[in-house]
């Protein structure tokens, strides 16, 4: 049986989802993550209000660690922001990364880890293994240093 007419998605009442990443940096031109201090130093001038409110981002890595983005997942308040595993795993598949270094800031200055910021690095370490992605490291971000809970042997 022919049909008549083609109907859109839109008509059929079926949404319709697309995935795009688009980078405009060359690989030559990329920048390689060498540790945690080299992503606190090509982050840190980025972050905006780093001693106001609390933010998380993921830094996006090559299989060379080179830098393919940065992503803001959330802004919060002083004290605390929400981070959704989901929202990360989509802007991975997005990117094509291997690797992820998760980031947020404490805008008390505080430098120390909490039992949030150990959880929500286990929650996303142990679904990075599924798509065998590697999660490196998490930084947390003050105006005056970060915390690497791979050097700190937290990871």
């Amino acid at each position: 049986m022919a049909r008549a007419k083609s109907m859109n998605l839109f008509e059929q009442n079926i949404a319709e989802v697309t995935i795009s990443y688009s980078h405009r940096v060359m690989p030559s031109k990329q920048i390689r993550v060498t540790g945690s201090k080299s992503v606190y130093d090509y982050v840190y001038p980025v972050w905006p209000d780093l001693d106001y409110r609390e933010r998380f981002a993921v830094l996006l890595l090559s299989r060379s660690l080179k830098i393919l983005g940065l992503s803001w997942i959330s802004t919060g308040g002083v004290s605390g922001t929400v981070v959704d595993a989901k929202l990360i795993f989509q802007l991975v598949l997005k990117a094509n990364a291997s690797s992820i270094i998760l980031l947020h800031n404490h805008p008390s200055g505080e430098l120390r880890t909490s039992e949030a910021d150990r959880s929500i690095t286990r929650k996303i370490k142990e679904g990075a293994k599924l798509l065998d992605v590697e999660v490196p490291d998490h930084i947390i971000m003050t105006s005056e240093g970060y915390y690497s809970f791979a050097d700190e042997g937290e990871l």
